[in-house]
């Protein structure tokens, strides 16, 4: 017998767990139920094919400053070398001719990169137990939402060196930006269903794990994307940044399960008001 939609699958936590950790049980059973590998693999496939594709086509159509702005970033976020840096230039030099000429293209591009939108809304529904959306009440937020991220990665690079004052300031501003941008994503993600403070928890765990999953690239990215640009050419770029996006919404998906878990505690219900029941609409 199937189980009716916005219930969580269970999973079998063993007897002594429920007893003496019963905490982790709730947050091994929710990660099931949320199915975080899928969820992070479908978000990195959409952000590569449709989110990376409208970023390339905005810088290639901005000045030259805004640009460097994106290869400052993702130097910043990624930790990527200078050889994948220059694969990011040529991308600008190669498309420019044929972006100025494709009006339709662009428009493309840009509506095609919203079903990135629509697995990271899935994403937070799934997370809150939530049924689907109507399309007619969620598209403008898929819109929103692709437009506030991606300028948010186009000013990523001063952001994490927190506009000139050093990695240090950064790393505690783009703690606070992030906390934000998550905490404002699910909340419009969800259509406002679940009011703004239970949605805090999740948002701080989301910001905590990218910092440190962009403190931790700056180490990893380098040296794996040299290994694979010798080993296996341009193509090896794309290995690389692929299994990053994973691990990224990995974190990301994870941290928004937990918080719905942390936001339903005793304690937490109490401060910030969750309700009682995920709400339908």
């Amino acid at each position: 017998m199937s189980e009716p939609a916005g219930r969580p699958r269970r999973l079998a936590v063993p007897g002594w767990m429920r007893r003496h950790t019963p905490f982790l049980g709730r947050i091994l059973e929710q990660l099931a139920a949320v199915n975080v590998l899928d969820c992070a693999t479908r978000l990195a496939a959409q952000a590569f094919l449709g989110a990376l594709p409208a970023l390339f086509v905005i810088a290639s159509l901005a000045p030259d400053w805004l640009r460097e702005q994106v290869v400052s970033s993702l130097r910043a976020t990624l930790g990527l070398p200078d050889a994948a840096l220059d694969q990011v230039r040529s991308v600008y030099a190669d498309t420019g001719g044929v972006i100025s000429v494709s009006g339709v293209g662009i428009a493309v591009t840009l509506l095609s990169a919203t079903a990135w939108s629509r697995a990271m809304q899935m994403t937070c529904e799934r997370s809150w137990h939530l049924p689907k959306a109507k399309a007619r009440l969620a598209a403008w937020r898929w819109l929103a939402w692709l437009t506030v991220c991606l300028g948010v990665v186009l000013f990523q690079g001063p952001l994490q060196d927190a506009f000139g004052a050093g990695r240090a300031g950064g790393f505690f501003l783009a703690l606070v930006g992030n906390t934000m941008l998550w905490w404002w994503t699910q909340h419009l993600l969800l259509g406002a269903r679940i009011p703004w403070l239970p949605l805090l928890p999740g948002a701080l765990f989301v910001a905590s794990g990218v910092q440190l999953v962009s403190w931790g690239s700056r180490i990893y990215m380098p040296r794996a994307m040299d290994r694979s640009l010798q080993q296996f050419g341009s193509l090896g770029s794309v290995f690389v940044l692929l299994s990053w996006l994973i691990v990224y919404f990995v974190v990301t998906t994870a941290a928004i399960a937990i918080g719905y878990v942390v936001a339903r505690e005793p304690l937490p219900t109490r401060w910030l008001r969750t309700p009682v029941s995920s709400p339908a609409r």
